[in-house]
């Protein structure tokens, strides 16, 4: 890991050593990342990429942090590549598609789509996390999801060469994309809306807004929706229907406002939360005979 941080002070990517995790989680919990590597551009990436081969340490991708948890003991022997602010931009294309920079966050392009009068992401205003990530996870709410809006995706490989995944490639489905499987780093994407009109663009953001505010913790430290919806049910009434709102381990609870949702109520650890999420699944299985699946991401 020295070796790394040498390789990237000659080349002048900015890192962080020991950088705190529950800095940069929606949660607020996990330990340390050992070696914090921040990429302004497509070229640094590819350089961390590199180096990373060179001495063959493998390397995790993060975003927003809204969709993961971090061990309590942090990320150790890996290099954490942080693809946040410095790769944030909305450009334009002659046929109206927006090239949208992977760590932009969601709610920066709603607001872009709302000032410009385009609809087509009105379901995604208020969901937490960063467009590289909606596209990772195929994000979606209220009826929504990014398969409605998302053209191409444009990604690094491993080997530092570059591709891209356009309509069918994708492979976009429930919470799920190409890119569930494949190690490849979405650096871009391409996204087409329509002409709309601003004031009711606007009105149906503030009304999904307003509904988040209304049903869900937002108060709490949170990752969303703990699990995905299981086939003819709903997971948060599962979760529900078993008791087990208000249900607590050590500074983890389920939220009493949303049963789908746990919450960081009082300095929860990683621990706390992941046992919180077997002791839901445990429950729903042995009651209902549902199989839950967490929608939330280990590292």
């Amino acid at each position: 890991m020295k070796n790394i941080e040498n390789a990237l002070k000659k080349l002048n990517i900015e890192f962080l050593t020991e950088e705190p995790m529950k800095n940069h989680t929606s949660f607020r919990t996990g330990g340390n990342a050992e070696l914090f590597a921040i990429p302004s551009d497509d070229s640094e990436i590819k350089a961390i990429l590199s180096i990373c081969r060179e001495e063959n340490v493998p390397y995790f991708i993060l975003g927003n942090g809204s969709n993961i948890l971090v061990p309590d003991d942090g990320i150790r022997d890996r290099v954490v590549i942080y693809l946040g602010d410095k790769l944030s931009y909305i450009n334009e294309k002659e046929d109206g598609t927006l090239v949208v920079g992977a760590g932009t966050k969601l709610i920066q392009l709603c607001r872009y789509a709302l000032n410009n009068s385009l609809s087509g992401l009105e379901f995604a205003y208020g969901i937490p996390g960063s467009v590289g990530g909606a596209a990772y996870m195929n994000a979606g709410a209220y009826g929504g999801e990014m398969k409605d809006v998302l053209v191409k995706c444009n990604h690094i490989n491993e080997d530092g060469t570059v591709g891209s995944y356009e309509g069918a490639e994708m492979d976009l489905s429930y919470r799920h994309s190409a890119y569930s499987s494949e190690n490849k780093i979405i650096t871009s994407v391409e996204i087409k809306l329509n002409k709309g009109e601003k004031d009711k663009i606007d009105a149906e953001m503030r009304d999904y807004l307003g509904r988040r505010k209304d049903k869900q913790p937002l108060e709490y430290p949170s990752a969303g929706s703990v699990f995905k919806r299981p086939e003819g049910y709903f997971a948060g009434a599962l979760v529900e229907q078993s008791g087990l709102k208000g249900k607590r381990i050590g500074g983890a609870m389920v939220s009493e406002k949303h049963a789908g949702f746990i919450i960081n109520y009082d300095n929860a650890t990683t621990t706390d939360v992941l046992e919180l999420i077997d002791f839901c699944r445990e429950t729903v299985k042995e009651k209902f005979g549902v199989t839950l699946e967490a929608e939330i991401k280990t590292v």
